[in-house]
């Protein structure tokens, strides 16, 4: 990150605001309403039984340099995600059922403090990383914002990109105001009644809607520096499904409408995970036609910025889906807390 265009934290760190910030989130987690499912649970108490199943502490299944991304957050170094375990959502075709969904005997992943989680931040800055890729975050922004203040004040200097699916609230988004330098959410299903159904959230397509705006009002259209590297912006990730069970025009035309530069990954890479199997048109993978006429959607509605890549891939994953390149990561031993004198070398 170049020193005349810090990390939008950068300053609310400066001025304290980020500690504020940090402080009242982890306040909310007592009665936790972080996202649209309202558990109200008290999550300080390490209480996992909200949708979740997350507690006082988030839980990482991998980070390192990932080069699947979208090309404006991977350039030639990577983008530095880190791969939360657990999910506000319920996608029954879920792509990373694995670390997200497969929660029925414990919560995958390793349960992370948040000196922890601020030395991984800076151990992918180490790495070269262009950026601290959040993947899976909607449901421990307040654990987040505890490390990043650690992070920051022991250098950490990338940009951040919040990675969700977009089933977030305004009130959690506006603690990332000024924080989150990038959003990159989902458009997935934009049928309620299908929402239900594929999701387990009937109310996703409206919560959405309101989420995609908010970050967009915070961060605007994506901008990107002379090498094309992604610095500060909205990038929407839409998945093509079968049957175009995901409502791709409607979608398409609400991304317009939003913004006719609004930059947008029509991805074609599903293939039947989780328990896609339950339903006869989520069992197959989209076919080259289906991805080509979402392309054309985006492109009739006025929107222009596609990304160009085949795939876009977010995952490796063949056929059965037990090959998750998540859960094969190396990971070299945490320490238990930061040293005091612990600085990034970037």
């Amino acid at each position: 990150m170049s020193m005349h265009n810090p990390p939008a934290y950068k300053r609310l760190h400066a001025n304290g605001e980020l500690k504020k910030r940090s402080r009242e989130a982890i306040s909310r987690l007592g009665e936790c309403r972080q996202c649209p499912r309202r558990c109200g649970i008290n999550r300080l108490e390490d209480e996992s039984s909200g949708f979740c199943r997350t507690g006082r502490l988030a839980r990482v299944s991998g980070f390192d340099l990932h080069f699947g991304e979208e090309a404006p957050l991977v350039g030639d170094s990577g983008s530095g995600t880190i791969f939360f375990s657990g999910c506000n959502l319920g996608c029954e075709f879920c792509q990373n059922w694995e670390i997200s969904r497969d929660l029925e005997t414990s919560v995958p992943g390793t349960a992370v403090t948040s000196e922890q989680l601020a030395w991984i931040m800076l151990e992918l800055q180490k790495k070269g990383a262009l950026n601290i890729n959040l993947v899976t975050p909607s449901h421990v922004i307040p654990q987040i914002l505890e490390a990043l203040l650690l992070a920051a004040d022991r250098g950490l200097n990338l940009p951040l990109v919040y990675n969700s699916s977009g089933y977030d609230v305004p009130e959690s988004l506006n603690l990332l105001d000024g924080i989150v330098d990038m959003y990159m959410p989902d458009t997935k299903i934009r049928d309620p009644d299908r929402a239900k159904r594929y999701l387990n959230a009937r109310d996703y397509p409206q919560a959405a809607r309101k989420a995609l705006k908010r970050m967009h009002k915070q961060v605007g259209d994506l901008e990107t520096d002379e090498s094309g590297i992604a610095r500060k912006g909205l990038l929407v990730r839409h998945l093509v499904l079968p049957e175009n069970a995901a409502g791709t025009r409607q979608w398409m035309r609400f991304l317009a409408g939003l913004s006719k530069d609004t930059y947008v990954n029509v991805m074609g890479q599903y293939h039947p995970c989780g328990r896609a199997d339950k339903y006869p048109e989520l069992s197959r993978t989209v076919t080259d036609g289906e991805v080509e006429k979402a392309k054309a959607e985006a492109t009739r509605v006025g929107l222009s910025r596609l990304d160009k890549r085949e795939s876009g891939l977010i995952r490796a994953c063949s056929g059965s889906c037990d090959d998750s390149i998540f859960l094969t990561i190396c990971q070299p031993a945490m320490p238990t807390k930061l040293a005091r004198n612990q600085k990034s070398d970037r």
